[in-house]
């Protein structure tokens, strides 16, 4: 079966980014996913299954945060891996949202070859 990523960053520049490294990593282009907040992320991961989610925390319309807040409610939606693509550095947010299970975590600015390994690495945990 074929393992299906969504990216979600408001930047078009940082999707396009991260999908030349998912499409790098061995994704294939009809796995690809992408969406510009958690509002619309939460709309694709209940409309089609999801293995990864490539998550920025500050976003409008709903940030990172309330996108894994509201995850967390929705059994259905346990299945998605999210990790954390994104510029934030607080350590009690990135704790509180730790403590939801989220367990991956990029720093922007990052490398292409970061990316695509962490995307390597949480298709192998599936």
């Amino acid at each position: 079966m074929e393992q299906r990523i969504l990216i979600v960053d408001d930047s078009p520049l940082l999707r396009a980014t991260a999908r030349r490294a998912a499409l790098q990593a061995g994704v294939a282009a009809g796995a690809i996913r992408e969406a510009a907040n958690g509002a619309e992320a939460l709309e694709v991961l209940r409309a089609e299954p999801i293995d990864v989610v490539l998550l920025d925390i500050n976003m409008p319309v709903m940030d990172g945060f309330a996108f894994v807040e509201e995850k967390a409610k929705d059994p259905s939606l346990a299945g998605a891996r999210v990790a954390l693509v994104t510029t934030e550095g607080n350590k009690k947010r990135l704790a509180r949202m730790t403590a939801l299970g989220v367990h991956h975590y990029l720093h922007k600015p990052f490398e292409p070859e970061a990316l695509r390994a962490l995307i390597r690495e949480l298709f192998e945990e599936a």
